[in-house]
């Protein structure tokens, strides 16, 4: 009866995606490749009816990154009617439908359908009781700049970005200049005029929660030239993940319509603040928070230090995945409040994992993970930081002291002691190799994956980077 149950509310759910439709003219189906770019497909609205949700619409999976060989290449999209929603960004009525991936004849997940590796995790955290759902709360930060240029050939390589609130610009000549500009590390929650981006933020917030994303904050982050962060209330891991693709794309596009262009890359800009995704997580079980305690450290209960615990000992091989980039490791240094140092604290910024302090409210009792940012894909990365959180309270990982002096202070030899993230995108995809048992517990993870993605990283990214000349070893070698 039960089954019978929620066969009728799935099929409810097809109807009213249905029923939507008839207000388009388009439907878009859209998924997500292996590195965590959303992709897409669009159809007649007519065309929607019930054999799409069952039998899918067909695409080649070679022609996508991580995916098939050309020989496997035909598979399937799976809409989820779930996530239906009228999209904000588009001139023609579209509805938008996130799909699982699927192979044709039967209909079985493909296994490196990121979305299905985060729907695996959700499945394993219920199949050994510790709770019965996991929160995810990232905070997406990123650059609005007003133009980007940059090439790399066999004789040239360059990038140049501009914004009119960028501090380099107080002394241009030659165009009016009205002088208000937010200077380095001093881009906190200034007012307008030094906030340019307060009606752009405005316009992205009335659109996402016209996408069913709840939004709580808006404002100017700490770096000149345009650093803004958009926070949005927590959800369940899949939910969560679909709704960080909706928000980088919408933003994305509402940039466009305002004559900008927006990036989520970790440093973009040299000697300024870098933009990260501090990602805020807890465990439910029968709607009870099992990371508070009124008598623990900052209130927190046994589960989060064991939690806590697991994090910190697996992150080495979690920032392949969480921080998957080679600039990543542009933002992870000291002195730019990046979390470099793997330990806990409350109200600690200068710590890979902070307790929030704001609230007394049980239910609003998580941690916070610094290190990730927004070059990762967020199925995955929320998957990974789950696995490694139920690995640490399955072994009972004791994250040691909590650490609530202020990290970036501590002499030399004080700082000897302390464990730091990889240095390198290289660095992490070999601690990955190693240590990855974690990610594979009821083959959330495949050995196929681990293998795949780490041979993706280090030949397409890190390889790349490294065989390329960079503009300042001319200036620091070109008279040797």
């Amino acid at each position: 009866m039960a089954n019978k149950k929620g066969a009728e509310k799935y099929e409810d759910k097809v109807a009213n995606a249905i029923n939507l439709a008839k207000d388009v003219k388009m439907v878009d189906f859209k998924f997500i490749d292996m590195p965590g770019i959303l992709q897409h497909v669009s159809v007649p609205a007519r065309v929607l009816d019930e054999s799409k949700f069952d039998e899918g619409h067909g695409f080649d999976g070679s022609s996508i990154r991580g995916f098939t060989h050309i020989n496997e290449s035909d598979m399937v999209l799976l809409p989820d009617p779930d996530s239906a929603i009228v999209d904000p960004c588009l001139e023609v009525p579209t509805l938008s439908l996130i799909c699982d991936v699927a192979h044709p004849l039967t209909k079985k997940r493909f296994e490196r359908d990121p979305r299905y590796i985060a729907q695996k995790a959700e499945q394993y955290l219920k199949s050994i009781k510790v709770a019965d759902v996991s929160y995810f709360g990232p905070e997406l930060e990123f650059f609005v700049f007003d133009s980007v240029n940059f090439d790399q050939n066999q004789h040239t390589g360059y990038y140049e970005i501009d914004s009119e609130e960028g501090i380099w610009n107080s002394g241009r000549n030659g165009t009016q200049n009205l002088g208000h500009r937010p200077r380095n590390k001093e881009g906190y929650f200034p007012v307008p005029p030094v906030d340019t981006l307060q009606d752009f933020r405005s316009e992205c917030v009335i659109r996402l929660e016209e996408a069913g994303i709840e939004c709580e904050v808006h404002h100017h982050e700490v770096a000149t030239a345009g650093q803004c962060e958009i926070g949005t209330r927590f959800a369940n891991l899949t939910r969560k993940a679909d709704e960080v693709m909706l928000y980088k794309y919408i933003l994305k596009n509402t940039a466009h319509e305002f004559g900008k262009t927006l990036t989520f890359m970790p440093k973009p800009l040299f000697g300024d603040n870098g933009t990260g995704m501090h990602v805020h997580q807890s465990l439910s079980k029968d709607g009870k928070n099992l990371f508070f305690d009124e008598k623990g450290y900052a209130q927190l209960s046994q589960t989060a230090l064991y939690y806590i615990g697991g994090l910190l000992e697996h992150s080495p091989a979690l920032l392949a995945l969480t921080s998957p980039s080679t600039n990543s490791y542009r933002r992870l240094v000291p002195g730019f409040e990046a979390p470099v140092n793997l330990v806990y604290s409350m109200s600690n910024r200068s710590a890979a994992i902070r307790v929030p302090m704001y609230s007394k409210n049980p239910k609003a009792k998580r941690i916070e993970y610094r290190p990730p940012d927004c070059t990762s894909n967020p199925y995955l990365a929320f998957a990974a930081m789950l696995m490694a959180g139920l690995d640490g309270i399955k072994r009972k990982i004791n994250p040691g002291e909590p650490h609530d002096m202020d990290l970036f202070e501590l002499s030399a030899d004080e700082a000897k002691g302390i464990r730091q993230v990889p240095g390198s995108l290289e660095k992490s995809l070999e601690a990955l190799e190693s240590d990855h048992a974690f990610l594979t517990q009821g083959d959330v993870f495949t050995e196929d994956f681990v293998e795949t993605w780490i041979d993706y990283k280090r030949t397409k990214e890190n390889d790349a980077i490294r065989l390329r000349p960079h503009p300042w070893e001319f200036y620091l070698y070109y008279d040797c």
